[in-house]
Order: structure tokens, then sequence, then C-alpha cells
């Protein structure tokens, strides 16, 4: 199977126009996706692991086919960071990413990020009840997804049944990215919990696999597949 990304802003499709006359469709969305990165920063996370999510999803927002699907969607991205009941900020607000120069300069902000929460639960629920909300600034993007990391199962705060369906009702998708040590413990909680029915969740097979599983999960959020 193949990606491609965007492709009523490909330059075969601006030729056929150009050619027959054939005007194409205008957008009526100011940006294609928007995308909160939400990640856990609950106690179970140490100094060295929380490095490496941020170091990672930094790497991540350079590579090319990210940074050409996000430029061409003219994305939208934040980061928000979470942890036990009540502990949830948005650390990087919206931004639209509409060049690589605007991908370099958020994916240092990312890399610089500091922590926000030291050793607390891990209140999925409420989580995703504050994903939610953030879209409300960015309405006129068309597809709005959150993305939330996490190496552990709910323990701390409401469940997370009301807030997904909240999510659905609103069409937003959930998406997560499972940091598993061992077995699927933690993959399993995001599969029957956390993602809604359009979601999907990438596994990192411990934090040392967070970069490549981040980059996975980006491309398979930012792109479509043809074929």
């Amino acid at each position: 199977m193949s990606l491609r990304c965007r492709p009523a802003f490909s330059r075969a499709a601006l030729f056929c126009s150009a050619l027959f006359g054939v005007a194409l469709p205008v957008t009526a969305h100011a940006c294609e996706t928007a995308l909160l990165l939400s990640m856990d920063v609950s106690g179970s996370i140490d100094r060295d692991e929380y490095r490496l999510q941020v170091d990672g999803l930094s790497a991540a927002l350079l590579d090319p086919v990210v940074v050409d699907a996000l430029v061409q969607g003219r994305d939208r991205l934040a980061v928000a960071q979470w942890s036990g009941a009540g502990q949830m900020t948005l650390s990087l607000p919206w931004i639209a990413i509409n060049s690589h120069a605007d991908a370099a300069r958020f994916a240092a902000r990312v890399q610089a990020m500091p922590r926000a929460y030291l050793g607390s639960d891990t209140a999925v629920g409420e989580a995703i009840t504050f994903a939610v909300a953030q879209f409300a600034d960015v309405a006129d993007c068309e597809r709005h997804v959150a993305d939330l990391s996490g190496d552990g199962p709910l323990n701390a705060g409401r469940p997370t049944a009301a807030a997904r369906r909240s999510a659905e009702l609103q069409g937003i998708t959930l998406n997560g990215l499972a940091i598993d040590g061992f077995g699927r413990t933690v993959t399993n909680f995001y599969l029957r919990h956390v993602i809604t029915r359009d979601g999907f969740v990438v596994t990192a097979q411990g934090f040392l696999d967070y970069a490549r599983a981040i980059r996975l999960k980006l491309i398979r959020e930012l792109t479509r597949p043809i074929g």
C-alpha cells in the first residue's frame, strides 16, 4: 500500500485544471487536520523517560514525510501534558504549520518544553475531557484528532466512557500511543477504553521505542492510503 498526502493540492491536479480549464474545488476549511498531541507525564514516568518522549516527538515532527503532510494540509498542532485529576495543561497552544520553517520551530519548542507535573496519578478520563475542550479554538479545521500517549491504565479521576462518547459526538477522533514494557496491558486498555470507533493504537515497546512509534503514528494520522 502506498501513501499520498492531500491529493487536492497535487501538481497533477493543478496541471489538469490549467490544461482543461476545470476549476478545482475550493475547501471551506482553513486547515485539514488539527492534531493535539497529549502526553502522559504522571509519576510512573521518570526524568529520562520524559526526555525520550519530547526528543522522540521533536524528531518525528522533523521527518520529511510528516513535514510535507503538515504543510500541504496547512495543519495545526498543539501539545498538552496531563497527569492526575485536575493536572492538565496546554503546554504549546495551537499553531498553524504553513511552511517547513514553521514545523522546525514547533519541533524546537517541543524539545525545549519543560515538564508540567511530577509524581502524580494517571487520570486518563480527565485527560480526554481536557483534550476535547481544546478543539473549540480550531473549529475551522476539517478534522480534529487527539493523540494520547501513556504508559499505564487509568488509576485516578473519572472513567473514560463519558469523555470518549463526548469526543465521538463532536466528531473528534481519539488515537492512542501505548507505551508497554511487557505484554499488552496498556495497549489493551487504550483499545477498549480510550480510542474512538474511528481511532487506532500504536504500541511502543518501552520508552526507547517511542521515537519510532510516534513517527509511525504521525504518518498514519496525517497521510491517506491509496491503492
